[in-house]
């Protein structure tokens, strides 16, 4: 049997499932608060038990098809500076990925195997994005896996895509963490205010994340409890979704009532 149910919500707590019913009103439409909000951080809302079946599942099935993922920090950011306090830094990361958008990859076989893929295109699974952003998400959307070991991170970015015109004006990202017990802590500072000044663990077993990008942030480098580096890792499932195309205005017709 796959260890990911066929459903998103079949992982759901009670509050996941009113707030997949849009009967939540902390966690409904959050992302469309005034002033605006681009971050919100839900730890109550998957099951452990299902959350700790899931993440065994992944450390058996997806370990050796993960590939590197990683952009270090290029020296011309300093040996190239002819000006005082005019350095630029570029999206630095270093992670490991599983490649979902092909269905030749191993990781995808190995995902289907443990259907991970077919919960990752569940309705539930979007509607609940769309329940928190409180917009309405196209029915298309991209899945990933990452995988965070001791050190591994994400520098600060801020997602924009302005090249895109379906992204451009902004996106919605929904994670899902399945940390091991071996992580000591990893962290997830977004800006407020101009100014990097609010964090959030993200070392949890079934914390879900939801992002209305673009925004600054970035993700602090994972640290391991001592002694236990090699079964250290954080698994991040991803779903990165485009606003539904809005109903065009019925034209106003002139003539006689």
């Amino acid at each position: 049997m796959p260890a990911f149910p066929s459903e998103f919500a079949d992982l759901l707590t009670p509050r996941g499932l009113r707030i997949l019913k849009g009967r939540d009103a902390e966690a409904c439409g959050a992302l469309l608060q005034v002033p605006p909000r681009r971050f919100l951080s839900l730890t109550d809302v998957i099951q452990v038990k299902k959350a700790v079946a899931c993440r065994a599942a992944l450390e058996a099935a997806l370990q050796d098809s993960l590939v590197e993922m990683e952009d270090p920090i290029p020296p011309e950011s300093i040996l190239g500076m002819t000006e005082n306090y005019a350095e630029l830094l570029p999206k630095t990361v270093r992670v490991r990925t599983a490649l979902l958008e092909s269905r030749r990859s191993r990781s995808w076989r190995a995902a289907e195997q443990v259907g991970l893929t077919t919960m990752l295109r569940s309705e539930s699974f979007a509607a609940f994005a769309a329940a928190v952003s409180g917009r309405a998400l196209r029915r298309k959307w991209g899945i990933q896996v990452l995988c965070y070991g001791p050190g591994d991170y994400s520098g600060p970015h801020n997602d924009h895509h302005p090249e895109d015109l379906e992204a451009r004006d902004g996106y919605v990202d929904m994670h899902i963490t399945l940390a091991t017990p071996a992580v000591a802590h990893q962290w997830l500072v977004y800006a407020q205010g101009g100014h990097f000044s609010q964090m959030v663990p993200v070392n949890t077993v079934g914390g879900v994340t939801v992002y209305r990008l673009p925004f600054w942030h970035y993700t602090t480098p994972l640290m391991a409890r001592p002694g236990q580096a090699e079964a250290a890792r954080r698994w991040v499932l991803l779903g990165t979704f485009l606003d539904a195309p809005r109903a065009p205005a019925r034209a106003k017709t002139l003539g006689r009532p």
